[in-house]
């Protein structure tokens, strides 16, 4: 078998192994903490949140452990960038996504805020242990802070999560620790065989592991928050469509990479220079590109979920282009995105922004989804 092929099918298998061991280990996490009697919003805000991100989180470490820092920094990365581009505009294109929640409101200039420092931490080249700790010190005490301001406000922010079955403990405990278990086994194996795969392939194409992670390696493990966005917007549940995907890339930002930083130990993961001079500033421009959730109250159109998923196909072609037989274009590539296509999204977005707080100024009363 052609070793690109053998890589190729490694991948995939990867990808696989994993969707089938996040949705074990959540069944089984969210049936072991009704047993426990916890509650339903706590579970909401911790133990399914997780259970979307455990791949990127197993990816990630396992990256760490096989010396592949490169994939395991860009797998984060690329994920945000994918949960935000193609996981929120697909799902507003479905449904244009419209919601009031304090949470999102509140998640987002968080999600803004961590990415910058994200960004600051690793413009030295290495994301360190002690700013690992830090990452996940925060994600603790925001954890905290949600499932405390959520119970005193049961109304508002309830509905941004996804509601829990009552039936999640069938079958008693024995269960329910199985398929935690089992979950964890095949999140695991599914990551290993992910990043060998991966790696493979980045060897023979000739390309960095980085390019990998930020393309295929991070939309494989970002499906499960695509398919419960999706979902969600089909259900009309367009806070958890939103919820999901700020929610999502906060875990991805203090668990995963702070996790990894601190499995890496020593001097920490390094970072690529080009991940800090071209996709760390696109993750953070990717997290603005949220900010017409504030200024038309949660609206997010289809227009602009069809130009977020322009945008991602366009930062796809800037990362192959160069290492393509038409790499002499690429700088011409990228003075069009800066001085055309980007001005240009922008002063759409913010039409559209002041547009619709003229409609909602002019209207005593606006409906959740339009």
């Amino acid at each position: 078998m052609p070793e690109f092929l053998q890589a190729s099918i490694q991948v995939l298998l990867g990808i696989g192994l994993l969707f089938g061991g996040g949705e074990l280990f959540v069944q089984g996490s969210v049936a072991m903490a009704v047993i426990f009697g916890i509650p339903q919003l706590v579970i909401g805000l911790t133990v399914v949140s997780l259970g979307t991100s455990a791949p990127e989180l197993f990816v990630s470490l396992s990256s760490v452990l096989q010396g592949a820092d490169a994939l395991a920094v860009s797998n984060v990365v690329g994920s945000n960038i994918f949960n935000v581009m193609v996981v929120l505009g697909s799902s507003a294109l479905v449904l244009p996504l419209r919601v009031e929640s304090r949470l999102v409101r509140r998640d987002v200039p968080l999600m803004i805020t961590i990415s910058a420092a994200v960004w600051g931490m690793a413009s030295a080249g290495r994301v360190t242990w002690q700013a690992g700790l830090a990452l996940l010190l925060g994600l603790v005490i925001n954890t905290v802070w949600e499932i405390r301001t959520a119970r005193e406000q049961p109304d508002d922010s309830g509905s941004a999560e996804p509601e829990i079955s009552d039936e999640a403990n069938k079958g008693g405990l024995i269960p329910a620790s199985v398929r935690l278990i089992a979950g964890i086994s095949v999140l695991s194996i599914g990551s290993r065989v992910l990043v060998n795969g991966a790696v493979s392939a980045a060897t023979l194409l000739g390309v960095s592991e980085a390019v990998i992670g930020l393309t295929i390696v991070s939309a494989g493990t970002s499906m499960p928050e695509l398919i419960t966005s999706l979902v969600a917007a089909l259900r009309g549940r367009t806070d958890l469509a939103i919820g999901n995907v700020v929610g999502s890339c906060l875990l991805n930002l203090m668990l995963v990479l702070g996790g990894g930083a601190i499995a890496a130990a020593g001097n920490g993961l390094e970072v690529s220079p080009e991940l800090i001079q071209d996709d760390l500033p696109v993750m953070l421009l990717t997290s603005l590109a949220c900010m017409p959730i504030f200024w038309t109250k949660g609206r997010i159109s289809r227009l602009e979920g069809g130009l977020l998923l322009g945008l991602y196909v366009l930062y796809l072609v800037d990362n192959v282009l160069p290492r393509t037989a038409m790499a002499t274009w690429a700088d011409e590539f990228r003075l069009v995105m800066l001085c055309a296509v980007i001005p240009i999204v922008m002063i759409v977005i913010f039409t559209q922004a002041v547009f619709y707080w003229r409609d909602n100024q002019n209207s005593p009363t606006t409906s959740i989804i339009d």
